[in-house]
C-alpha cells in the first residue's frame, strides 16, 4: 500500500503512530524490574517447561538466536525515536484534552469493530463457543453499548472478549513461527507473526467494498487513533520500564516471545 499516490509527510505521519509503541513498548513495559519484583501474574516470564510440544520450544529456540539481529536492533532504535519525537507529544496533548474515561471509550469502539479476525481465528481453532461469544458481544455493545464505547455484553452478561489472531492460530497448531523479528512502525513480531498480520488484514471488509484510497484513509486513521490513544493511557508505563531494564532490546524480546507462548497455552487449555 506504501506504493500509493501519497504525500510522503503524510505517509511518515501516519505510521509513525501505527502502533509500533503499543505493540513493543506495552509489553516492555509490563515486564518485570530487574531487581526482585515479582513476574507479572498475567503474563509470567519464564523458560519453556519439558511439556510444552516441540513446535513451542523451536518457536523460543530460533528466536533466541536472533539471526536477524543487527537488523531488529537498528529497527527497535527507530521505534524509539519515532515514539520519543511523534507519538509520545501528541498523546501527551491529546491526554491534556480529553478525559481518561472518554478515551478508554473510544478504546473500547476501536477494539469493538475488529470482531471478524478474532471470531474467525477462534472459529478457525475449533474454540465455537468463543466465536460465537464474540459475534454476541459485537451485536450487543454496537447497539446497547452504543458503537462499543460502552462494554454491556461484559459488564451485565459477563460475555468476555476472547482475543486472537491469525499469529496465535499458527501457533495453537504447532507451526514454528521462525525468528525474531523488530518490525519498523509496528514493534516486536515473529516472521510467522507477520504472515498472521498481513493475514488478519485481508479479513478487513472494508477494501473489498470502497476505493484503495478510502480503505488507506479510514485504515490510517483508525490505526494513528489507536495507537494514539493507547499511548495516552500509558504515558509513564515505558519510561518505568526503561528505568529498571539493564538490556531494554533483550527484555522487549524476552517479553514479548513469553507472552505470545503464554496466549496460546491459555488458547489451549481455555484460559483466554
Amino acid at each position: 500500500m506504501l506504493n500509493r499516490k501519497l504525500p510522503l509527510s503524510f505517509t511518515l505521519l501516519t505510521f509513525a503512530a501505527m502502533l509500533c509503541a503499543p505493540a513493543s513498548r506495552a509489553r516492555a513495559a509490563d515486564a518485570p524490574p530487574a531487581s526482585n519484583a515479582p513476574p507479572a501474574s498475567n503474563a509470567p516470564i519464564a523458560k519453556p517447561a519439558p511439556a510444552e510440544t516441540t513446535a513451542d520450544t523451536d518457536n523460543l529456540q530460533a528466536a533466541e538466536s536472533d539471526p536477524l539481529e543487527p537488523f531488529n536492533s537498528a529497527m527497535f532504535t527507530f521505534n524509539l525515536k519515532l515514539d520519543d519525537w511523534v507519538l509520545h507529544p501528541v498523546a501527551s496533548g491529546y491526554a491534556k484534552v480529553l478525559p481518561t474515561g472518554a478515551r478508554e471509550a473510544v478504546g473500547r469502539a476501536l477494539d469493538n469493530v475488529r470482531v471478524i479476525p478474532r471470531f474467525v481465528n477462534n472459529a478457525v481453532q475449533l474454540r465455537i463457543p468463543q466465536a460465537g461469544g464474540e459475534v454476541a458481544r459485537f451485536g450487543i455493545n454496537t447497539t446497547v453499548g452504543i458503537l462499543g464505547f460502552f462494554d454491556p455484553a461484559d459488564k451485565l452478561l459477563g460475555l468476555k472478549e476472547h482475543p486472537d489472531d491469525f499469529g496465535l492460530t499458527i501457533r495453537y497448531y504447532h507451526v514454528p513461527t521462525g525468528p525474531y523479528l523488530m518490525l519498523p512502525f509496528f514493534g516486536p513480531s515473529t516472521i510467522g507473526d507477520t504472515v498472521g498480520r498481513v493475514a488478519d488484514g485481508f479479513m478487513d471488509p472494508i477494501p473489498y467494498f470502497v476505493p484503495w484510497y478510502v480503505s488507506l484513509s479510514v485504515d490510517s486513521g483508525t490505526r494513528v487513533i489507536d495507537a494514539v490513544n493507547y499511548r495516552s493511557l500509558h504515558l509513564d508505563q515505558f519510561e518505568q520500564a526503561d528505568r529498571y531494564a539493564v538490556d531494554l532490546y533483550g527484555a522487549v524480546q524476552d517479553f514479548y516471545l513469553q507472552d505470545r507462548n503464554n496466549q496460546v497455552k491459555n488458547l489451549r487449555t481455555g484460559d483466554d
